[in-house]
């Protein structure tokens, strides 16, 4: 770093940084920044995004609540917060966080989202619905609310509708692994066996590295008699993930097919 910057440089250098993806020199300087008593809000909750992004969710958690400390009407890091509270398990406390960050910014459209993840988590199906349809209200072109909207009336038994919303989901992100690969597994609940063949394949396309989807592209094909290309999905999983019970489980489902 130059010699006595001012702090506010300094922030500016780290975001700068941080932005660009040059994670190490952003961390670097955040790091400078705290050990020197910086009491800026955006140093903690930029540090703590590091930290989360890095799997060290208890370092993150503090390094968020620290920003919320600092800045408490800071909505980002109280969504940001709840998002790693989720992820450690305490999912009553995020449902807290994250309705204080909607509180504070009622449009804020991630934020429901997140909450309706929550809401999930804790088996209130009805009202993680509500947070998905507030945030498509909020951003229409918000793929992954449509597609978590599609997981809760999958949930809920409302297969049809699902299916719309992991459509929309597709039609706004056509890169949607994931969106795909439920797309899928609607339609072959639905018995749409060969369109559930053509999501999944899309969803492989899209991300070759997709275990889940090779899995499912593989029942489907066995459904629909094709064995050896069925096994050849088996194969593919060992390969990429030799360990994998999935691949294993798939293989032997074939094998005893034949």
């Amino acid at each position: 770093m130059n010699n006595n910057p001012s702090k506010e440089k300094i922030i500016n250098q780290a975001i700068e940084f941080h932005l660009k993806g040059n994670i190490p020199e952003a961390t670097k300087y955040y790091q400078h920044l705290i050990s020197q008593g910086c009491n800026d809000h955006r140093v903690f909750s930029n540090y703590g995004a590091i930290l989360q992004r890095l799997n060290k969710l208890e370092e993150a958690e503090i390094s968020y609540r620290k920003a919320i400390e600092i800045k408490p009407d800071f909505q980002d890091a109280l969504s940001n917060l709840g998002n790693i509270l989720r992820d450690l398990g305490k999912l009553q406390e995020a449902e807290i966080s994250t309705r204080k960050a909607i509180e504070i910014k009622p449009d804020f459209a991630m934020a429901h989202s997140n909450l309706g993840n929550i809401l999930r988590d804790l088996g209130k199906l009805q009202e993680a619905e509500i947070s998905y349809r507030k945030a498509i209200e909020i951003k229409p072109d918000f793929a992954m609310a449509h597609s978590n909207l599609g997981n809760i009336l999958r949930d809920l038994g409302n297969l049809q509708e699902a299916e719309i919303s992991y459509r929309k989901a597709i039609e706004l992100n056509p890169n949607f692994a994931l969106a795909h690969s439920n797309l899928g597994n609607i339609l072959k609940y639905l018995g749409k066996l060969q369109e559930a063949e053509i999501s999944y394949r899309k969803a492989i396309e899209v991300n070759p590295d997709f275990v889940m989807a090779h899995y499912n592209l593989g029942n489907i094909l066995r459904d629909l008699g094709n064995l050896q290309e069925a096994r050849l999905c088996s194969e593919k999983i060992m390969s990429m993930r030799s360990w994998s019970i999935l691949g294993s489980y798939s293989f032997n489902r074939e094998m005893k097919s034949d």
